[in-house]
Parts: C-alpha cells; sequence; structure tokens
C-alpha cells in the first residue's frame, strides 16, 4: 500500500506541473498574439500608436526634442581695461660701490686717521704704515738717478766732441732709464705706506690697531658708497617682455615700517638661470638719508604704466587637457572658443588671443552648457542675489 500511495502522488505531481507549464505557454503566446494585432495598420488600437508616435520613444526626433531645451546661463562682457604690470620679488641691497680697505705688503701700522663710521671723502688718508724702511730705499734710487742724470749730461758733450762713441752715450742713457725705473718703485712702496678711500663713502669698522702686524688680505675696514643703493633682484622669465630699465622701483623693509624707498631699474642680466628660469634684475635706489645699508632683505615692486587689454572674470575661465576656453554667447546659442590667456589679478583674467572687446561669455553655467546648444541668457547684474542677504 505504502509503494502504491508513494506512485499516486509522484503522478499527480507530474501532471500539476505539466498543466502549470502549458498554462504559462498559452498565456504569454495570447497576449504575443494580441499586441501584434493592436499594432497593424487598421485594426483597433492603430490610432493609439500613431498618437504615441510624436512623443519620440526612442526615435531619432525625439532626443533632439530635449536637447533643445535652452540652458539658463549667466554672462558677462569682455571688456577693454587697463591693466598695469605689476612684478613683485624679494631683493638684497648693495652699496653702489664697497671696498675692504687693505695692504699690498706685509707692514707695522703706526697710524689711523679715520673713525668708525665717519664720512670720508676720496683720496683722504684712513691709515698709516711703516714707512722707514721704504724711505730710505726712496733715497737711494733717487741718488743714483742723480748720478746717472749727471753722467748723461757730460756724456752728451763728450759726443759732441768726439771724445765719446756714440755707443757709450747709449749705454749711458740706458743705465739712467734703469735708475729712473728704481727711483719710481721705490716711489711707490713709499706711497703704499699710506692709505687712502678709493672713494667718496662711509668708513665702517675698525679692524686693526696700532702696531699691529697687517699682511695683505687682511682687512684694515671698509668703505661703502651708500648714496645710491643697488638692489638685485631675481624675476621670472615670464616677466621679460615687460621689464625695461627705466621702470619705477618700490622697496620696503621691515626695518621701516610704513616707508618705502622709490628708483627705477638700472639693468637686466643677459642670461636666464637655467634651473630657476628667472632673471636677475638690478635697480637703484637713491639713499640720501643713509637708511638703507648693504646687505638688508627688501621687498621689491616693479610697476609699469597701464595698457588697455581685454579682460574677462575668471569664473568664465574653463581650462581641459592643457588649454583654455570660454564659451561665447551670440543670438542664444553658446559656442566653445579656445583664447589664450596671460596675467591674473583678483576675479580678472587677461585674455590675449581668440576673443575681442564687447563678446559676451558664460560665467555661471559653463558646466551645463554644450557647444552650439541654445541658452536662456541673463546678464551678471541680473544674477540672483545668494539667499540670506
Amino acid at each position: 500500500m505504502d509503494k502504491t500511495a508513494r506512485r499516486i502522488v509522484t503522478t499527480l505531481v507530474t501532471l500539476a506541473i505539466l498543466g502549470g507549464l502549458t498554462y504559462i505557454y498559452w498565456s504569454r503566446h495570447h497576449a504575443t498574439a494580441a499586441s501584434g494585432m493592436a499594432g497593424a495598420p487598421g485594426m483597433a488600437g492603430a490610432p493609439g500608436a500613431r498618437s504615441a508616435g510624436p512623443a519620440g520613444g526612442g526615435r531619432p526626433g525625439g532626443s533632439g526634442a530635449f536637447s533643445q531645451v535652452p540652458v539658463g546661463v549667466v554672462t558677462a562682457e569682455a571688456a577693454m581695461k587697463p591693466w598695469a604690470v605689476e612684478v613683485e620679488a624679494l631683493g638684497t641691497t648693495r652699496a653702489n660701490e664697497a671696498v675692504d680697505i687693505t695692504t699690498k705688503t706685509a707692514n707695522l701700522v703706526t697710524a689711523i686717521r679715520f673713525d668708525e663710521g665717519q664720512a670720508v671723502k676720496r683720496g683722504q688718508v684712513l691709515v698709516e704704515l711703516d714707512s722707514a724702511q721704504a724711505r730710505a730705499d726712496l733715497a737711494a734710487a733717487e741718488a743714483a738717478l742723480g748720478e746717472s742724470r749727471s753722467t748723461f749730461r757730460r756724456s752728451r758733450d763728450l759726443v759732441a766732441q768726439n771724445a765719446l762713441s756714440q755707443s757709450q752715450l747709449e749705454q749711458i742713457e740706458a743705465a739712467l732709464k734703469a735708475n729712473e725705473a728704481r727711483a719710481a718703485s721705490a716711489a711707490a712702496r713709499v706711497a703704499d705706506t699710506v692709505i687712502r678711500a678709493p672713494f667718496d663713502g662711509r668708513a665702517g669698522l675698525r679692524r686693526v690697531s696700532v702696531g699691529s702686524l697687517i699682511s695683505p688680505g687682511t682687512v684694515i675696514t671698509t668703505v661703502d658708497d651708500t648714496s645710491v643703493m643697488k638692489i638685485d633682484f631675481d624675476v621670472p622669465e615670464t616677466f621679460l617682455a615687460v621689464l625695461a630699465p627705466g621702470l619705477e622701483v618700490v622697496a620696503t623693509s621691515v626695518a621701516y615700517p610704513g616707508r618705502s624707498f622709490t628708483g627705477e631699474v638700472a639693468s637686466i642680466d643677459s642670461r636666464v638661470d637655467p634651473v630657476s628660469r628667472a632673471v636677475t634684475v638690478r635697480a637703484r635706489l637713491p639713499n640720501p638719508d643713509g637708511l638703507l645699508k648693504q646687505g638688508m632683505f627688501v621687498n621689491v615692486r616693479v610697476a609699469r604704466e597701464a595698457k588697455p587689454t581685454v579682460v574677462v572674470p575668471e569664473q568664465a575661465i574653463v581650462p581641459e587637457r592643457g588649454k583654455v576656453f570660454v564659451f561665447t554667447v551670440a543670438d542664444n546659442v553658446a559656442t566653445k572658443r579656445e583664447v589664450t590667456t596671460a596675467r591674473r589679478r583678483p576675479g580678472e583674467t587677461e585674455i590675449v588671443a581668440g576673443l575681442v572687446a564687447g563678446e559676451r561669455v558664460v560665467i555661471e553655467g559653463t558646466q551645463k552648457v554644450r557647444d552650439g546648444g541654445p541658452v536662456s541668457e541673463a546678464p551678471a547684474a541680473a544674477a540672483p542675489a545668494p539667499q540670506g542677504k
């Protein structure tokens, strides 16, 4: 009885499954046939099919209808504005003339004729060295020179009387010239014992004392001409086109808050540093009060007269793959255009190529607009105010 019951149950389950599959098959077949009849020409439901056609449901015309919806954007006009060139850099001050006072030979200091910080004139005696030996050598050289001159004068008379040959006279003349050179050399050594200021300036700190034995290279003091200061500063090579001698330079220092020093560009180095890609510029600044010192750290600003140029708001700039674009608007159609930018200042960018003054550019909505797409234009002044204002 158990085996018979299991066979009956298995048979019933199999029949139920077959019946379900048959029902599903006929249901789907009937639905497909009904759909085909509804879409056939002249059948009931055909008018409904035709009315759905304009919506585009996948037809090429349908997607184009959505693309013609104008995109709301805010625009601004590319304006011609004056743009002054300003370059800021850090520089170091240098005296117009600066020298370390030293000696040519080893010698003893016998006198110091200057005070520290004193203004000195060109040729003024600063230091005197021991000159006894040098003066003795000069006296001996001058004595030998006097004797040679007397001998030469007598020899000329003897040659005129044919008592002396011409060749002998030439030898005597050569000895005279040698003694003249020795005397000049001795006089120079005496002069070297007196050290003088090479130009007008201001003496620095004294580094030696009376009685010191100094040698060549030993710094006695310094003399700096600070009536005019030089400032050397580095500028990126991108500014080479706008730099020129004569441009106004304004320097400031933390040592003198609220005060500025005005001068001009004197020269521009002939070489660009291949590592930093910068060029060194030298400016000259009058320093009548002597406030600026050698080696001071200053902020430098170079300004050039303003020139008109095409300027757009910086929001209009669209960088893409290393290039720069803007979207121009004309007759409610946006056009993507490549431009060349130059300098920037807060809120504005200079355009040197690709755009002319008077054209309108998109400043809000650049991410939504497409090249050649319709736009609904609103001027920047009409843009809605931010919430909370």
